[in-house]
């Protein structure tokens, strides 16, 4: 028996290649396929089932081009509606791959169709349970996401009796395999490991600690923060189908001439620079969104790029493919191509550039009491912000702003001075606010981290908030 967990970091998300005898399984595998068909080849096996543990909201799955490309069937738990071809297990369906099994165990809750897969050894032995969104390390699927019309507190309702019927009465050495770990938004506190046991999981997770229902729901459905803007849409595609990934790249890692890139851009178009935070502040084309590779570039742009406009993107040299496989991966296809030559050669045709001023922690402690227009502008989370911010700033989360005019928020008279936790959701805002026109923007370099150094800037917290 063979287990690999396939890890990225950028979107949080795990997937897993299991294999016996020469026959293997993908569980919730995403869009770019080529890991785990590297690895059937390697080890000589063929990939028998892709097992889904549901409808992923924060990624496009690969499902589709992974039983395309290797005739693998696709498995899916009970209640499940699709737009394509699955096989639709009932609770307790168990399919053999080699010398070891599987059990579809159906756990409703995070979503109804929600099902865990549990592998029995060659002894008929519990060993392992993929758990998918239901059962993460220190905490459980959020009780919120595409599920028709049920409340929150419905399916957190469902979400417990899961847990009592289904989680609680397995053995404590069996090793839990979630989906996802810290850092993503399909559960509120996702904990630093990207895996555990039933046993520990008994004894460190709030939501499997000895309580009443009422006091369950309570504590799953508080403190919940809004779900990012692309998830209905990723849940979406994954429900009906999609276009295949070797589609979206044949356009995206389409190379554009300066001449060409700038005809593209009179239509109503996105620009979309992927470059370090560092580079792009130094120069850029002008209109361009940054979002950095280097940071949660997925997630950031699921959230704020629109899905109904096409995309042109500016890279590093030689980012290109992973630029477009990253988009793809939460569900944008409409990519025309990217700059030959990336912004060096925009900057040696002679075009038009804009850039961002940086500004030090320090230079802002002389700027603040000089300067009347001087605005501060918090792009953190709210509850960032209530942590501890600079006196008299507005807090204007990232994750709200979107490609439309803000300036029913700011005024062109202001001198706006922007900063995040460290220095890259600044950059973003400062791009979006200049694209619709603003430009007395500064952007604090190192943000808050350096910010809290510097004693001669003002601080507080809202501690009504924190509380």
């Amino acid at each position: 028996m063979f287990i690999k967990q396939i890890y990225t970091d950028c979107i949080s998300e795990a997937a897993y290649y299991i294999e016996s005898n020469g026959e293997a399984v993908v569980i919730d595998p995403l869009r770019d396929i080529e890991e785990y068909t590297r690895l059937a080849a390697e080890r000589n096996a063929v990939i028998k089932y892709i097992f889904e543990t549901h409808f992923h909201a924060d990624f496009v799955s690969g499902h589709l081009d992974l039983s395309k490309k290797t005739g693998a069937i696709i498995v899916y738990g009970p209640k499940t509606v699709t737009g394509f071809p699955v096989h639709i297990a009932e609770d307790g369906e168990l399919f053999s791959v080699g010398t070891i099994s599987f059990k579809v165990i159906h756990t409703p809750g995070h979503t109804i169709e929600s099902s865990c897969y549990l592998l029995k050894d060659e002894t008929g032995k519990d060993h392992a349970l993929f758990t998918g969104d239901t059962l993460f390390v220190g905490d459980v699927g959020r009780p919120d996401l595409s599920s028709g019309n049920m409340t929150r507190e419905e399916l957190a309702s469902i979400m417990y009796d899961t847990i009592q019927q289904k989680i609680l009465p397995l053995a404590d050495d069996v090793l839990v395999y979630p989906a996802h770990g810290a850092g993503s938004s399909c559960g509120k506190n996702l904990g630093a490991d990207t895996f555990s046991t039933i046993g520990e999981e008994k004894q460190t997770n709030y939501a499997l600690q000895p309580q009443s229902k009422e006091v369950f729901i309570a504590a799953v459905t508080d403190g919940l923060q809004d779900a990012p803007r692309y998830f209905s849409i990723n849940a979406k595609i994954n429900k009906e189908g999609y276009d295949s990934l070797d589609a979206i790249k044949a356009s995206g890692l389409t190379p554009l001439t300066v001449a060409a890139f700038k005809n593209k851009m009179k239509e109503d178009i996105i620009v979309a620079d992927t470059r370090h935070a560092d580079i792009f502040t130094e120069g850029f084309v002008p209109g361009s969104i940054f979002i950095g590779l280097e940071g949660r570039f997925a997630e950031w742009a699921g959230s704020l790029l629109p899905f109904n406009k096409s995309i042109l993107l500016v890279t590093e040299k030689g980012k290109e493919e992973e630029t477009v496989i990253r988009l793809a991966r939460v569900g944008f296809s409409k990519i025309e191509g990217y700059l030959r030559g990336s912004f060096e050669a925009w900057e040696k045709a002679g075009e038009k550039v804009d850039m961002i001023i940086n500004v030090e922690a320090d230079e802002l402690a002389m700027d603040i009491p000089n300067d009347p227009n001087l605005q501060m502008v918090d792009v953190r989370k709210e509850i960032e912000f209530a942590d501890g911010h600079v006196k008299n700033a507005l807090n204007m989360p990232l994750a709200d702003m979107t490609d439309e005019l803000l300036t029913d928020v700011v005024e062109d008279s202001q001198n706006l001075y922007l900063y995040c936790g460290g220095g890259y959701r600044s950059v973003i805002a400062c791009s979006l606010l200049k694209k619709q026109g603003l430009h007395n923007l500064r952007n604090i370099t190192g943000g808050w981290a350096k910010i809290k150094e510097e004693e001669r800037i003002k601080i507080e917290k809202d501690a009504s908030v924190l509380n």
